[in-house]
């Protein structure tokens, strides 16, 4: 098999750049942001449970030691696990660590559902440009005949914009789409280990979380014995 003749750049061009400014025009450019930030995290590593609880340990045992007052806030390298527990040593409140834990994990959610979202539609839409570039293809077949040249030609690019499309669709994008699902599953869960975890260290040294919405409710039935 000569794989010369399955690249075609105009076939190409009628199915990439259609599904993808189909997909910016649907989804809007801040859902596209999101899609694009989340490509981008794929290749960064990977949320590490185990080194955050390594390096948050240090500060966990001062504060069985020596109480939240006398407690020094160390990085643990992720930006909202140290905003949650900078709230909760500055008011020594469960609450305000949920409180801000679930804001982070809300806003990384909804960002993730976002790029899902998108990168599914283009999976969606690009079976729809292969299908449009195969009509524009048999649309320049000559009015005046069929030479074999013309024809040929028409039915190759026909084809090829056809396979592109589904390629594009069920091979990168709906894949890519699932791949950053099943990353923010993971990151997540991972998270709320280290949340419970930590709600878990600090309860003694706190009041009691008052059980106002449903994340707190829950801290506060995980600190019940």
């Amino acid at each position: 098999m000569d794989l010369a003749h399955m690249l075609d750049p105009v076939a190409a061009g009628i199915v990439i750049g259609g599904t993808l400014g189909a997909t910016a025009l649907r989804s809007g450019v801040a859902d596209c942001q999101a899609a694009v930030a989340a490509l981008g995290a794929l290749q960064r590593p990977r949320f590490r449970g185990d080194l955050v609880r390594g390096a948050l340990a240090p500060m966990v045992a001062q504060a069985e030691r020596e109480g939240l007052l006398r407690t020094s806030l160390r990085p643990s390298g992720d930006g909202a696990i140290d905003a949650a527990l900078a709230a909760l040593i500055q008011t020594r409140s469960l609450a305000a660590f949920v409180s801000s834990d679930d804001a982070a994990r809300e806003t990384r959610v909804a960002c993730a559902l976002r790029a899902v979202r998108t990168l599914a539609l283009g999976a969606e839409l690009s079976p729809v440009f292969g299908l449009a570039g195969t009509l524009v293809s048999l649309s320049q077949l000559p009015a005046e005949g069929l030479a074999r040249g013309a024809f040929m030609g028409a039915i190759s690019m026909a084809v090829l914009t056809t396979l592109y499309g589904l390629l594009l669709g069920n091979l990168v994008l709906a894949p890519l789409s699932r791949a950053v699902e099943r990353r923010v599953e993971a990151e997540e869960a991972a998270r709320r280990e280290i949340a419970d975890w930590l709600i878990a260290k600090f309860a003694p040294a706190c009041p009691p979380v008052q059980a106002g919405g449903g994340a707190a409710r829950r801290a506060y039935l995980r600190e019940v014995p």
